[in-house]
């Protein structure tokens, strides 16, 4: 198809391009909340499994770390992130592993012990794991 000079063309403030979400600014703000969201969705299909108290919660925490974390930070080795983006991904999934514990924010239960009892670790400290790694193998 030739493109003429009368060719219309939009122009967008972002886009999706093979499944992430990118901006005019380069910044990693829209695809963060489209993964994000994402990972929501998976969280609310697994919540029969997530909440049951007949499953222990090692095995809760694997399963939310191999369905729903995965689909969270999937692709996200290469996302330009900003503090601001990392502060966006913790309480979303803080909010995930209270669900998960049975357990509400007045409680007053540490973050981190919440996790040891899933026996997963932060979402940041996992993110910059696998960006390393994935660093290693391009290099």
């Amino acid at each position: 198809m030739d493109i003429g000079a009368s060719a219309n063309l939009e122009v967008v403030d972002k886009f999706c391009y093979l499944g992430d979400m990118l901006s005019v600014d380069g910044d990693a703000d829209a695809v963060v909340d489209a993964r994000i969201r994402i990972g929501w969705n998976k969280f609310r299909k697994l919540v029969p499994l997530l909440t049951n108290r007949d499953i222990s919660l090692i095995r809760r925490g694997r399963l939310y770390t191999s369905c729903v974390r995965t689909s969270m930070l999937h692709g996200s080795e290469t996302w330009p992130i900003r503090k601001e983006n990392e502060v966006a991904l913790q309480p979303a999934e803080m909010r995930m592993v209270r669900w998960m514990c049975n357990v509400k924010v007045k409680d007053r239960v540490p973050s981190k012990e919440l996790r040891e009892r899933l026996g997963i670790d932060d979402i940041i400290l996992i993110r910059q794991q696998n960006r390393l790694r994935w660093c290693r193998h391009v290099l």
